[in-house]
């Protein structure tokens, strides 16, 4: 039970952090935009989930937004230069977007060896259609509060049938870790 608790207070970091990101990208087509404010927080957050060493903060650390001698060569005028360089910061958040929803935060990463969430996710994706993860992951990124967000997964696990249901639970409990767990609470 430790172990599920654990995987959804994850999920919920990932969401949370992933929504952070997604108001960066919001506020790239602000009228007040000031790329150099945006670009310090974003690189703080980027920081603090990736590391000072990840490439999406080196990335982003490198994009200029004015011209300047090296930016002439590069762009035909002033505002395409601008759009060219939110794009490109767009790119880079989207990218650890993308990569928080496929892998997680680092730190659960490096702790996936020690839990069994990784294997029982696995287990549950395994029987779901590639519509009904994009559909579970747009469930789980949404503004929904969590009571609607339940309801919206059961919906999707009863369109999978009972007897899927029913396969995914067996595998789960009959998965080689988790009943070396259940031997604890013997």
């Amino acid at each position: 039970m430790i172990n599920f608790v654990s995987s959804y207070k994850a999920l919920i970091m990932v969401n949370e952090e992933i929504k952070l990101l997604n108001e960066q990208i919001t506020k790239l087509d602000s009228k007040d935009f000031d790329f150099e404010a945006w670009k310090k927080y974003s690189l703080l957050i980027l920081t603090r989930i990736f590391g000072g060493n990840d490439v999406k903060v080196k990335q982003l650390k490198g994009i200029e937004f004015e011209f300047n001698s090296w930016s002439l060569r590069d762009a035909s005028g002033n505002e395409s230069y601008e759009e060219g360089s939110k794009k490109l910061a767009k790119e880079v958040i989207t990218a650890a977007i993308d990569e928080l929803n496929i892998y997680g935060l680092p730190e659960q990463r490096k702790a996936g060896n020690n839990d069994i969430s990784d294997e029982l996710l696995t287990i549950i994706l395994d029987e779901f259609k590639g519509s009904q993860v994009k559909e579970l992951r747009k469930i789980l990124n949404s503004k929904s509060n969590l009571t609607e967000k339940k309801r919206l997964i059961k919906e999707l696990i009863e369109e999978l049938g009972e007897f899927t249901g029913i396969e995914i639970l067996t595998n789960i409990l009959t998965n080689k870790r988790v009943i070396q767990s259940l031997k604890k609470y013997n």
